[in-house]
């Protein structure tokens, strides 16, 4: 009989001084690696939502490379996508930090991806928390 274990990686910190953001971008896209370890037909299906502060990491055109020499976010980001994972960012924070859909990565069309960043209310956040099998908070 196929298992799916359900992951929510919530991001609610800064897009620097920590590696935190980018390790929960890392984990959940390796999540979807481990299928050589699982049995067959089993699964794990990771959601990613950006709340808080953490909304701040899903800008466009960031230059980390440019100013420090590190790979950005937005690249990251854009991998998920392109992996099909579900990516959910906090309408609410959103709003309160004065960012728009047109200020965030919505999309990896560029690299082939097909999946859409999902601008949803705080609830539904709430709600991919709740059925999860495991919340890894960073």
């Amino acid at each position: 009989m196929a298992v799916e274990k359900k992951m929510a990686f919530i991001v609610d910190k800064l897009p620097y001084k920590a590696e935190t953001s980018r390790l929960a971008l890392t984990h959940a896209i390796a999540s979807q690696s481990v299928e050589i370890y699982l049995e067959d037909e089993d699964t794990v299906i990771p959601v990613v939502a950006f709340v808080g502060e953490g909304v701040l990491n899903c800008l466009k055109d960031q230059a980390a490379l440019k100013l420090y020499g590190v790979t950005s976010l937005e690249g990251h980001i854009k991998n998920a996508l392109l992996l099909d994972l579900e990516v959910m960012v906090c309408k609410e924070d959103l709003e309160k930090y004065g960012l728009t859909n047109d200020s965030i990565i919505m999309d990896a069309e560029e690299i082939g991806g097909e999946v859409e960043t999902q601008v949803v209310p705080f609830d539904d956040i709430l709600k991919a928390m709740d059925s999860a099998d495991h919340v890894l908070y960073f």
